[in-house]
């Protein structure tokens, strides 16, 4: 298996940690912007488009900064190569004339968004059967400077508006999750600001209201939490879910009814073997690129 990765950074280092895990026949190229690079083991560097065509890549991975992620589809639609696209797909709601090329030329894409292979949220799916929702509540709060700690988080892309950063844009998983769980929203309301202590210029604080025919889903993310908190409350007519993303438990009031040790990073495996398995070799289609978009217009809905 050949893989090309374009932007060779830590969220690339997951998906090759991954596919090492699934086959040990591999071998990845990276594309490069500069010859003066460094060198990762266990990576070719090349560094111009033209010689991906030297090469016959089983698929590609796009890894680079959010905001330059258009750009790079549009560049490797004429290879015609399966596309691994780490989330969000694009960082603006300009690049429908991209879809309609990846679709003439029946390209394969998935957007990665793995907490959808996270059990406890499997569970869920399955859980939600002919039930009756009366409210939903999602939260997800981390702290940024924790994320990567060798780095200065104000200058990470994260908290550049520039390079596609911004809580809303960094935990859209939260809002693929909640469609993918809930369906499509009839109306979306949302509020962004950057007014806490972290001082960095992208959105640190976003709440969306989705409204569903016979309930609302709220969802707040925000990047200054210092106890970290991952949930999603499911009100029920007659009891309360609540999962626990962080610990992989499902509660039913307060009663433990699924657990498992799996961890968020066990997840990058998980996706990536539905990716090479059922994705590529079966042609199932699951979070691709039109899919993606619709949820990045709700991502990127403002009052």
């Amino acid at each position: 298996m050949k893989v090309l990765i374009v932007g060779l950074g830590s969220i690339a280092s997951k998906h090759m940690s991954a596919i090492k895990k699934i086959t040990s026949d591999v071998r990845f190229y990276a594309l490069r912007s500069s010859t003066s690079a460094d060198e990762k083991k266990g990576v070719v560097n090349i560094f111009s488009w033209e010689e991906i065509g030297y090469y016959s890549f089983d698929f590609a991975i796009i890894s680079n900064p959010s905001a330059i992620h258009a750009a790079t589809v549009q560049r490797l639609i004429p290879f015609g190569l399966p596309l691994f696209i780490e989330k969000p797909i694009f960082t603006e709601l300009k690049g429908v004339e991209i879809l309609e090329q990846l679709k003439a030329k029946k390209i394969k894409t998935y957007i990665a968004c793995n907490l959808r292979f996270l059990e406890s949220i499997q569970f869920i799916k399955k859980y939600l059967s002919n039930r009756r929702i009366n409210e939903v509540n999602i939260y997800c709060g981390s702290y940024l400077p924790d994320w990567r700690p060798k780095v200065d988080f104000k200058k990470s892309y994260s908290a550049s508006k520039q390079l596609g950063g911004g809580v809303h844009i960094d935990l859209i998983h939260e809002i693929d999750y909640a469609q993918w769980l809930f369906g499509k929203p009839d109306e979306v309301l949302s509020s962004f600001s950057s007014r806490s202590s972290l001082g960095i210029e992208a959105y640190d604080y976003a709440h969306y209201l989705l409204g569903y025919s016979k309930f609302k889903a709220s969802i707040i993310l925000n990047y200054f939490r210092r106890d970290s908190k991952r949930t999603l409350e499911i009100v029920f007519e007659d009891h309360t879910i609540k999962v626990d993303l962080l610990q992989n438990k499902v509660f039913k009031n307060d009663t433990v009814i699924f657990a498992s040790k799996q961890s968020i990073l066990n997840t990058y495996e998980n996706q990536m073997s539905f990716f090479i398995n059922e994705i590529i070799t079966n042609g199932v289609e699951f979070n691709t690129a039109h899919e993606a978009y619709e949820t990045l217009k709700i991502c990127l809905q403002r009052d």
